[in-house]
């Protein structure tokens, strides 16, 4: 749509021309072909966004302490359980935009991997799995079997990772901290690689682990 993007540590600048761009796309034609290709691939999908039964709600982002300073972008601060909820009774996976309404009545843009990450909190899940177009967290051309949460501050530090890596390995420290059993960062151009990350049969791409676990969890993770 011509609209040029400008990013804040890492994190892209959304003014209100930008904003309603994400909406009609996001929640939009993305959304709606999503859901459909989940629905004809045999397990029903509804595609939902924020102002859906305010499924997502959302405050402004601040950085550095400047409110504003993201534009319509936000963080998201609660989920409208009881109403996914009857979507899960029904047999139906709800399709989520990475949108989030305020208390102000503005839609806002929220970093794919930190909703994730809250959202999975939210919903109490049992494991959060982040598709990406690599294969995991790679040292070079290898992919890492697993990270420890403790690490990942040195690898930041070391530019072992930048740029989207970073958002979805603090995302996933997020996700740990928050209650969420397992987090795995997986290549999604491999064949049925989300299956495989689901069932836990291969246990593809790179697991993020606690930062403090027993000596019996950290076994019983290494022996996948």
């Amino acid at each position: 749509m011509g609209i040029a993007s400008r990013f804040v540590n890492g994190l892209r600048v959304t003014d209100r021309e930008t904003r309603d761009a994400a909406v009609m796309v996001f929640g939009g034609l993305l959304n709606k072909k999503l859901a459909g290709a989940i629905s004809l691939a045999g397990q029903p999908a509804i595609g939902i966004s924020a102002s859906d039964a305010a499924c997502f709600l959302a405050e402004p982002m601040q950085v550095d302490d400047q409110e504003g300073s993201l534009g319509f972008v936000g963080y998201l601060t609660e989920v409208n359980l009881d109403f996914l909820q009857s979507l899960w009774r029904a047999g139906t996976v709800p399709v989520a935009s990475c949108l989030g309404l305020g208390a102000d009545g503005e839609i806002y843009n929220i970093n794919a991997d930190h909703m994730a990450a809250a959202a999975a909190e939210f919903i109490h899940a049992d494991r959060l799995i982040f598709l990406t177009d690599v294969a995991g967290v790679l040292d070079g051309a290898k992919v890492l079997r697993a990270v420890r949460g403790g690490e990942i501050e040195n690898m930041i530090r070391r530019n072992k990772v930048s740029g989207g890596m970073i958002l979805k390995l603090e995302a996933a420290k997020r996700a740990l901290a928050g209650g969420v059993s397992e987090v795995r960062i997986v290549g999604g151009a491999a064949p049925r690689a989300l299956l495989a990350a689901a069932n836990g049969a291969r246990c593809p791409g790179t697991r993020v682990l606690p930062l403090m676990h027993s000596p019996a969890r950290a076994a019983q993770k290494a022996a996948c």
